[in-house]
């Protein structure tokens, strides 16, 4: 005897059913409809990259978290290395190079899909989930980074989420690296503090002087990791400190330059600027963003930055571009915790008709079909089944009325129109249901 397998899916992904469904499409329709009011133009790329397109972008943590296809259907010795793309902004890259004579500088795109990481699951990382990117390439002008500031004012705002944006810039981290006379350690820095805020000062400490970091060199990093005060107050120190870096000085003002016109445009986002913010993909340049949540305890549901070059890596060098990612599945998870989903989007079935017999389902389907084409949804209990077991399916389904078809009614040209909520039924013409349902 064949054994019964249990039915199971890789861990860190899940499935989800039709309310989920519908909680995620809300979360997808609100994204993409302030994603339009912007002017950006949807696009989107194969689940699979070559592995030359993914690897030696995302930092050496991020290159071990690549999923690679062992099996891509050719033959072994002749096919390229395959696999799934780690994110949406490297194989936007690649498609802006490969199609650069379609496109029109600078190119507001924005890209819906699902990425993979071979991450440890728990909650709030998943090794599938969906990614809301949105991203203008061919421009060096901060007012884009502005412009992505407000996009994620009006999204949370729609969505009803308390939010903080935390602030930095690749350059300041640069040129701390230099002024604590470690130039060389820039990428080593990064990739230790961005660990900040989930392994603690001491350990990040530790991983620095495991990098190569002198105790002279960490030491003086110290306050500006511990730094406090206000957005003003943070800028004046760290610019005082970073006179001597042209590149952090840079980063400096390009920083103001970002606060003094999301102050002028009065974007009410609370904004904070992060000086231990990393980020540590390899291929920011500038400014770098995250977002939290104020009220879920969960890690970064946006994040994003500028990067200089990264069109360069495939043949178009000196491209700059900017752009942010909706985590989706923690949106979804935050949206969940606070309850902020509204009921009218799961749009369920309006009228349910329930039959009592064969001809009564012929002639519901009729009415069915002319609802439908007025815009009213509609089912039809497939079979002439018992009525309260057609009564159990719709109130298990939430279907608010139920519009009940016996020969009496077929005679009158009517149905007996029945309220779940209420209880409460009436005789009402075919002319009149729609305007009740």
């Amino acid at each position: 005897m064949a054994t019964i397998q249990k039915p199971s899916i890789p861990k860190g992904t899940r499935d989800f059913n039709p309310i989920e469904m519908a909680r995620r499409n809300y979360i997808f329709d609100t994204i993409k409809s302030v994603f339009k009011l912007y002017g950006y133009q949807q696009i989107e790329t194969p689940a699979m990259e070559q592995m030359s397109t993914l690897m030696g972008k995302y930092g050496e943590e991020g290159d071990k978290l690549l999923f690679r296809i062992q099996n891509s259907g050719e033959k072994i010795a002749e096919a390229p290395e395959k696999g799934l793309r780690y994110d949406l902004t490297v194989p936007f890259a690649r498609f802006v190079v490969q199609h650069r004579e379609e496109l029109q500088f600078p190119f507001r795109r924005y890209q819906i899909q699902p990425v993979w990481r071979a991450d440890r699951p728990q909650k709030g990382r998943y090794r599938e989930f969906y990614q809301c990117d949105v991203d203008v390439i061919g421009t060096e002008s901060l007012m884009s980074e502005v412009e992505l500031i407000q996009i994620v004012e009006e999204v949370y705002r729609r969505l009803g989420l308390r939010v903080c944006l935390h602030l930095n810039n690749r350059k300041i981290l640069a040129g701390i690296a230099e002024v604590i006379g470690a130039p060389d350690k820039m990428m080593d820095i990064t990739v230790a503090i961005d660990k900040l805020d989930k392994i603690g000062i001491d350990k990040v400490n530790d991983e620095l002087l495991e990098r190569g970091l002198s105790k002279q060199a960490i030491d003086k990093l110290q306050p500006i990791l511990a730094m406090t005060g206000s957005n003003e107050d943070k800028l004046a120190t760290i610019g005082q400190l970073l006179t001597a870096s042209e590149t952090g000085t840079k980063g400096v003002e390009e920083t103001a330059a970002v606060l003094e016109e999301v102050k002028r445009l009065q974007v009410a986002l609370p904004i904070e600027l992060d000086l231990t913010l990393a980020r540590g993909l390899n291929y920011y340049t500038g400014a770098i963003f995250e977002v939290k949540a104020l009220d879920v305890q969960i890690g970064s549901i946006t994040g994003g930055g500028r990067y200089d070059n990264l069109t360069g890596i495939f043949g178009l060098p000196n491209v700059s571009g900017v752009g942010i990612s909706f985590g989706a599945d923690r949106i979804y998870d935050c949206l969940c915790e606070r309850n902020l989903y509204p009921e009218s989007m799961l749009e369920q079935t309006q009228v349910l008709f329930a039959c009592f017999g064969q001809d009564e389902l012929n002639y519901a389907a009729g009415i069915a079909r002319q609802l439908r084409q007025q815009g009213v949804r509609v089912e039809v209990y497939p079979e002439p089944a018992k009525m309260k077991k057609q009564m159990a399916y719709a109130d298990a389904k939430q279907i608010p009325w139920v519009a009940i078809v016996g020969g009496d009614e077929m005679a009158n040209g009517t149905v007996m129109l029945k309220n779940m909520v209420s209880g409460e039924q009436e005789q009402v013409t075919l002319d009149s249901l729609e305007l009740k349902v």
